[in-house]
This record gives C-alpha cells, sequence and structure tokens, in this order.
C-alpha cells in the first residue's frame, strides 16, 4: 500500500508529496512450523525411542507384568525396574534438553549465514531479507528458551543461549524470568538479572516504523534488581546496581560503580542511597555491603506495615456499614494506579471447583489417544513418538479450550455479561459472575500461551468472544478475555497487558477496550478499561492509558498515564540516525549507522546519502 503524505526534513522545511511505502509485515508462518518440526522431533527421537524401550521391553515385562505383589518389592528385576524408571525419564529429559540446543545452533547458524546479526534499524515499512530473518530467529528461539527457563533445569538457560550463539552470558551470571532477554546480548560474570527486568536488543516502532535491532551489553557485576527495562543498544559499566523500576532509554551509557533509579534512569549520591534505604553516615562507615541494615530496614517496614494494614481493615469495617452509590462515581474517583489493585487477585478459591470437570475430560480424551496409540507398539510407535507427544499436548489444550467454552455459554445464559461499575463484594451477582467467566478462560489461555504455537492464542480469544484475527499479535503479553476490540495489523508489545476490567477499591469496571488498525501498544505498556486507540497510533514501552482515554490517529503516545508526544511519521523519519546518551554526564550525541535492508531497496529510504 501506498500513501501520499507531506513529510518534514531534517533541517526543519518541508519536502514536496511524496509517496511512502508501507509492506505489511509478512510472517512466513510455513517456515516457522518446518523449523519448529525440525527442532522438535529432531530433540524427542532419541529420548522417545530410549523411554519407549525401557517402558515396553523392560518396565512392562518384570514390573507392570507381574503377578505377585510381594514379588514387586522382594525380586531383584521388578525393584531394579521399579527404580531405574524415574531416573531414565530425568536422563531422557537431559538429553531431549541437550538436542534442543542442538537442533536450534544448526537451524541459527543457517539463518546467520544467510543474514548475519548486526547492529543496526531494520524498517518495518518495507519487506526485506534482514527482517524476515530478524523474524524467523526471534520464533526460533523460543521453543528453547522456554523449555530451559521453565523446566526442571532453568540453571542450564545460560548454557542454552551461549551454546546457540543467540547471545554471550558470562560465569555466575544469573537471569531470572523474562519476556525478553534471550538474543543478541552480551552479559559480563557475576551478573544478577531480576525477575521481569527485560534486555530488550529489539525496539519497533509502529507498525510502519522501525526495528531498532543493537546489542545490549553489561559488563561484570551488574545488578538489575527486578522490573528493570533495559533499552537496545545501551552499555552498562561494571559494578552497576540498577534499584527496582529504573529504566534507561535506546543506546544509554552508564559508566558503572553507581546506583540508578527512575524512568528514565540518573545516578544518585550517597545521601540519595542512604534516604532510600533509611541509613545514616554512621551506618555507611560501619557496613559497606548494607546488608545488615538492609535486614533492619526491611524489619522495620515490616512491623509498620502489620500496623497499617490493622488500620486498614478497622477502616475498612467502617466503610462497609456505610451505603455506596454506584452512580454517583465520577470518572476522577476512578483515576487511580489501577496497576496496584490485581482484580485476579479477588478471585474467589470457591470457583477453582470448575477445573476438576474440565481437566477430567480432556484428560479423558488424552487417555483414549494413549490407549490407541501404544495398543501395537512397533517401530512406527517409536518414530512417531514426537508427533504422538505433540498431539497429546494439543488435544489436551483444546479440550481444556472446548469444554471451557460450554460452561462459559451456560454461565452466560444464566447472567449476560456487560458493561458497568459494580460492587466488587461477595453477593453481587455481576461481580461473582465476573470471577466466574475468568476463571473459566485464563486456564485455557495460560496452557495455549504456553504451548509452542503461541499465536494460535487467537483460536481462543475468539472463542471466547474477541474480535480479533491472525493479523494481529499478542506477543508474551496479557490480555483480558472479554470486552476486547482488535483491529487489522495490531501489534500488543511483550510484557504489555490489555485490561477490559479492574477492581479499583470497592469497584469492579468491566469497560470495553477498542483498537482500531495498525496500531501498537509498547511492552510493559498497560491499557485500562475503556482505552480507545485511534488507527496508527503508538503507545510507547513502559506507559498506561487512563480509564476511558482516547488516544488520536496517528499520534505516539508515551508516559504514565500516557500523554500525546509527536505524530506516527516513522515510516518517513531518516534511518540512519541514533542518539547515544551518557547517563553520568548528562550528554546526547547524534551519530551515523548502517541501515539493515537489501542493498537493492536502499533507495527507498531516507538517509544522509538518500534523502529521497
Amino acid at each position: 500500500m501506498v500513501e501520499e503524505t507531506k513529510s518534514e526534513s531534517l533541517d526543519g522545511s518541508k519536502d514536496s508529496q511524496e509517496a511512502v511505502i508501507k509492506e505489511p509485515v509478512k510472517i512466513q508462518f510455513k517456515i516457522y512450523i518446518m523449523t519448529f518440526a525440525v527442532i522438535y522431533y529432531s530433540s524427542w527421537i532419541i529420548p522417545g525411542f530410549i523411554l519407549i524401550t525401557y517402558f515396553f521391553f523392560i518396565f512392562r515385562k518384570y514390573f507392570l507384568d507381574t503377578s505377585n505383589f510381594v514379588m514387586l518389592f522382594t525380586e531383584p528385576y521388578p525393584l531394579l525396574s521399579l527404580i531405574f524408571m524415574p531416573l531414565l525419564m530425568i536422563v531422557s529429559y537431559l538429553i531431549h534438553l541437550l538436542l534442543i540446543g542442538l537442533a536450534t545452533k544448526l537451524c541459527w547458524s543457517i539463518t546467520e549465514k544467510m543474514s548475519p546479526s548486526k547492529n543496526g534499524i531494520i524498517p518495518r515499512n518495507i519487506q526485506s531479507k534482514t527482517a524476515n530473518y530478524y523474524h524467523m530467529r526471534s520464533f526460533m528461539i523460543k521453543y528453547g528458551k522456554n523449555a530451559f527457563t521453565k523446566g526442571m533445569f532453568p540453571w542450564l538457560s545460560n548454557w542454552f543461549f551461549n551454546f546457540v550463539g543467540a547471545s554471550k552470558i558470562g560465569k555466575g551470571s544469573t537471569i531470572e524470568e523474562s519476556v525478553g532477554s534471550d538474543k543478541f546480548i552480551d552479559v559480563g560474570k557475576n551478573c544478577y538479572i531480576g525477575v521481569n527486568s527485560t534486555l530488550a536488543s529489539h525496539l519497533v516502532q509502529g507498525i510502519f516504523g522501525n526495528i531498532s535491532y543493537f546489542k545490549v551489553k553489561l559488563k561484570d557485576n551488574v545488578t538489575l534488581a527486578a522490573m528493570n527495562q533495559i533499552g537496545p543498544g545501551s552499555e552498562i559499566g561494571k559494578d552497576s546496581f540498577l534499584l527496582p523500576l529504573a529504566t534507561c532509554l535506546k543506546h544509554s551509557i552508564l559508566k558503572g560503580g553507581k546506583y540508578y533509579v527512575g524512568i528514565p534512569l540518573k545516578k544518585i549520591f550517597k545521601k540519595e542511597i542512604m534516604d532510600y534505604l533509611g541509613l545514616t553516615p554512621e551506618d555507611l562507615e560501619r557496613n559497606d555491603s548494607l546488608s545488615e541494615f538492609l535486614t533492619k530496614y526491611k524489619k522495620e517496614k515490616t512491623k509498620e506495615k502489620i500496623k497499617e494494614e490493622l488500620e486498614e481493615d478497622f477502616t475498612v469495617k467502617q466503610e462497609k456499614e456505610e451505603l455506596v452509590d454506584v452512580e454517583s462515581i465520577t470518572k476522577e474517583d476512578l483515576a487511580l494506579d489501577f496497576t496496584t489493585s490485581s482484580a485476579i487477585s479477588r478471585i474467589n478459591v470457591k470457583f477453582l471447583a470448575v477445573y476438576i470437570p474440565i481437566f477430567w475430560l480432556s484428560g479423558f480424551l488424552v487417555s483414549i489417544y494413549v490407549y490407541e496409540y501404544t495398543r501395537d507398539p512397533g517401530l512406527t510407535t517409536i518414530l512417531f513418538l514426537p508427533i504422538a507427544i505433540f498431539s497429546m499436548w494439543y488435544i489436551f489444550i483444546f479440550g481444556v479450550l472446548f469444554f471451557s467454552k460450554l460452561l462459559l455459554v451456560l454461565v452466560n445464559l444464566m447472567h449476560k455479561p456487560r458493561e458497568g461499575i459494580f460492587i466488587a463484594e461477595i453477593g453481587d451477582k455481576d461481580y461473582e459472575f465476573w470471577m466466574l467467566r475468568t476463571e473459566l478462560k485464563k486456564i485455557s489461555l495460560w496452557l495455549i500461551r504456553n504451548s509452542p504455537f503461541s499465536w494460535v492464542d487467537v483460536i481462543a480469544f475468539k472463542m471466547f468472544g474477541i474480535n480479533m484475527d491472525f493479523s494481529s499479535h499478542l506477543n508474551d503479553a496479557w490480555c483480558d478475555a472479554e470486552f476486547v476490540n482488535f483491529g487489522r495489523n495490531n501489534l500488543i508489545g511483550q510484557g504489555a497487558t490489555i485490561m477490559s476490567s479492574m477492581v479499583v477499591g470497592k469497584y469492579l469496571i468491566i469497560k470495553k477496550v477498542m483498537f482500531d488498525d495498525n496500531v501498537m501498544v509498547g511492552g510493559h505498556t498497560t491499557i485500562a478499561p475503556g482505552t480507545i486507540m485511534g488507527h496508527d497510533s503508538v503507545i510507547g514501552a513502559i506507559s498506561s492509558t487512563t480509564y476511558n482515554q482516547i488516544l488520536e490517529s496517528n499520534w505516539i503516545y508515551f508516559g504514565i498515564p500516557g500523554i500525546k508526544l509527536k505524530e506516527n511519521k516513522y515510516a518517513q523519519e531518516r534511518r540512519d540516525i541514533i542518539i547515544k546518551r551518557d547517563v553520568d554526564e548528562q550528554v546526547k550525541v547524534k551519530m551515523t549507522h548502517e541501515v539493515n535492508i537489501d542493498e537493492d531497496k536502499k533507495n527507498l529510504i531516507k538517509t544522509e546519502k538518500n534523502k529521497g
């Protein structure tokens, strides 16, 4: 698609109308599936052969077919076959992980030869080999990453990334679970990357904008406490400590040896550290490590928290006696920090009972499949075992999805879902049925989001009533499963949260969220109920909207809450310019850099050499 627009040059003058190329990104599903099939099948065939052989020729013969119960634990062969079964399963699992690494490394090496990973801007509005291989590698690493980080041996994940060549992680470094931090990063020795911190080597600047793809570098002994977001091209010096939520923009330079705090982060000095930790100068003189006093500080804060909770409980009891007038609530009453009021945490335990029939029926389907598959064991049983495991996985997932949908139909017949503001108390029908609907939906979505083909969550969302198609993507994001409408080509970034419902104080708020076409939500951004995003609008990473906020078309928003920043003209801007930021000296330097695009398409983008 080609649009006629007016663009602005770097010196501020207006160019004449020119054609701006806008080619939607085409996800190469066939190639993705083929790549996954190679990795998945090759990782299961050998451990599958070991397990099937042991089960049918040893375990079944010496243990399951033993007629005398006493002999199971007195004779050596039945006893040994039982003892070695779990050990063999662990060994087979480790072999499975090793083969995932080998297969992924092979596929990764092939893509690197075809189009090597390198620093630079990848235009997203023009189809290119560079962009295609970038997306292919992003998909390729996901299965191995989930298998290692969410498996029994998560500490092996560093070996996986180093072995494949996706990243370089030094000895003694720990990377906690994160939606990112999986490619094009260089982490030194003895670093700690806290929970939900992201080393983002890539940053997408809109559906038709740029992919900023620059290596993130951390020197030795760097600590990211938790929820830290590090932008592409950033370099963090030795012995740096980032306090929780400290976030740096792309191309930030931290010299190291200091504490950093804030969004965007800045260095803090000794007095500010003392204020943050509740210490005196004498404390610092006596204890360089601060560990003893941090423990004392936490204990004192815990006592204060208990006292505050007791006072809060007394206040809540008084407030419950008052009559709440829902109709009198104004928009200003709801402009609160809703991210601290997790609606999911308010779910009543009694609704967990709905999982029993769903799991039983789904497991019954899998049991039938297993029975038929193993009834006549032979060579084909072994050869097709990886496919059988994959089939069992998705039979269970879609069984859970199907039976959840059936129960959801019954629940909605009993009480139709509706938008509004309700009392968040047990006894309120809208509140209780909202809790029940949430429980019915979230288990299916959790299973499908943690499956190899996580993008098929579109099927689940559509079954639950959300208007969505395969042109839109939720990349490791969380989304409510009702009252959300997606347009075409929507991109929801990693770690983002789309909320059509939330609990604020005593109130449950349910309001439809609507996205027009070509909308992008940045990573770790929270969308509040009632949000409307116009076509080609963007809200940046680590931002949020407010209740009922409207984001205008063709505009970029950023902040907490999001405010209008500038017009969305990423498809028209220079791609060869980057801004490096020295955080310690608070200096910005403009630099030029090569644009990563096919040689025959470089004339289509605006650079210093080619301004057309």
